[in-house]
């Protein structure tokens, strides 16, 4: 027996780092954090990032928030609001995106984003970084060594195509070369402590199914635990099945502010998105959530990814739909407004914890109930009796609502409610009536 167990520790031992790290796979409930696109664009800086991560761990880390992610433009030394495209980026020999050093002090002498990671990790919390999919193009020009390879960056690109929203980049080939660079800018980041990565124009318009493999395997080699979060959408839904397999979590729409419906295709709003999450639900699980996108609530500001700076223009019932549906869908919980002037009313709708406790603990998810002025999900706690319920009231007018609960899916013929936000509860009733304001919700938990 005790040269069995000493074989096996041998064997072990020679594994690659990047099989064991499988051993405990990443995103067992939806993720949640915060990210600085919403409330500070591409001007986010160290001195902001470090005083907002402090906030987190002190009011968020509670209630189960930990990824705190720096998304655009950390590498462009001049990065206009809304996007990186025409700057001057910052690269290392090896045409990998480094960030720029007089917003990012610590990173200096070739650091990169190990102190700030570092320091995140001291706080109890997960360091998060944005980039975009593809090779830069100033390191195809200057034909860039490939770091850990024998390639050159005119090797590994696609110089026919690239982002649609985006020209800092050229796509990359599916060989590899192209292998070769992503697992190279990976390797850079999981030298740095990086624990999530977000990788945009990836996932839609169009889909870069390769790309997604690639930078999964580039993950895995890497030997650390990496959650990969892949944007925008929508995602199509024929690619759940590579979706869930090489990455964590992603999109299914496009960016999402702070209106309740959408006038085109961009921004989406809460109400587009309660039909949509329907039809993601089956592809919901342990280590694979769709994303419904950030919760662009509370202080917009300084400075935005989109529009001027401003106090979230949802209205509280709006504020409260948003949760209760990214909670009853499983979606990532990922604030985006800004932490260091978070109202009370704010944290209270971030860290309730009958409300949380549904976005990570609930099984069973399903749509009951869809129309165009009504919506209705179900769900089923992880321990107790009952249902959860979320009643959408998706018209502009108040609406009285009446509903068996045979229609909903529930066998007994009369229910007990408690709502999650108010904490009042009723006695039981034969049906259930409620009464919602326009855009109104309502997240109950019900029991025989």
């Amino acid at each position: 027996m005790l040269l069995m167990r000493s074989t096996l520790f041998a064997a072990l031992l020679l594994l690659p780092s990047f099989a064991l790290s499988q051993a405990k796979p990443l995103a067992q409930t939806p993720p949640m954090g915060w990210n600085s696109w919403d409330s500070y664009g591409t001007a986010i800086n160290e001195q902001s990032f470090r005083a907002n991560a402090q906030w987190i761990a002190q009011n968020l880390k509670p209630a189960g928030y930990e990824y705190v992610t720096i998304d655009e433009a950390w590498f462009a030394l001049d990065a206009p609001p809304g996007g990186s495209s025409n700057s001057t980026l910052n690269l290392d020999p090896y045409g990998r995106y480094i960030p720029a050093p007089l917003r990012f002090p610590s990173s200096a002498d070739g650091k990169g984003f190990t102190p700030l990671a570092d320091y995140l990790h001291s706080l109890g919390l997960k360091f998060g970084i944005h980039v975009l999919q593809g090779i830069p193009k100033k390191a195809v020009l200057e034909n860039l060594p490939i770091e850990g390879s024998s390639f050159h960056a005119k090797d590994a690109a696609n110089t026919a195509s690239g982002c649609q929203w985006n020209t800092d980049n050229y796509d990359l080939q599916d060989s590899p070369a192209g292998q070769a660079y992503y697992d190279s800018i990976v390797r850079l980041y999981a030298s740095w402590h990086v624990d999530l990565i977000k990788i945009d124009c990836i996932a839609s318009r169009p889909y870069k199914g390769e790309e997604i493999r690639m930078f999964h395997e580039a993950i895995v080699k890497s030997g650390r635990p990496i959650l990969l979060s892949l944007s925008p959408g929508a995602a199509p839904l024929n690619e759940a099945a590579n979706l869930q397999l090489y990455s964590q979590q992603w999109r299914i729409s496009d960016d999402v502010w702070d209106v309740w419906q959408s006038t085109g295709a961009f921004p989406q709003g809460v109400n587009d998105q309660i039909a949509r999450a329907a039809k993601w639900l089956p592809y919901a699980g342990p280590g694979h959530w769709p994303d419904a996108d950030m919760l662009p609530i509370g202080q917009l500001r300084p400075s935005p990814g989109w529009g001027r700076p401003r106090a979230t223009r949802l209205t509280q019932d709006e504020q409260r739909s948003m949760l209760t549906l990214w909670s009853i869908v499983r979606s990532p919980l990922v604030y985006g407004g800004d932490p260091l002037t978070t109202d009370p009313w704010t944290l209270s709708l971030l860290t309730n914890p009958d409300v949380v406790a549904v976005d990570q603990h609930s099984h069973n998810n399903r749509n009951a109930i869809l129309t165009k002025d009504l919506a209705v999900y179900t769900a089923e706690p992880s321990t107790g009796l009952g249902r959860y319920i979320a009643v959408f009231n998706r018209e502009d007018t108040p609406q009285d609502i009446n509903l068996t609960w045979s229609s909903l899916g529930l066998a007994a013929h009369s229910y007990k409610t408690k709502d999650l936000w108010t904490q009042t509860e009723a006695a039981a009733q034969p049906n259930l009536k409620l009464t919602l304001a326009p855009h109104a919700s309502s997240l109950l938990r019900v029991e025989p």
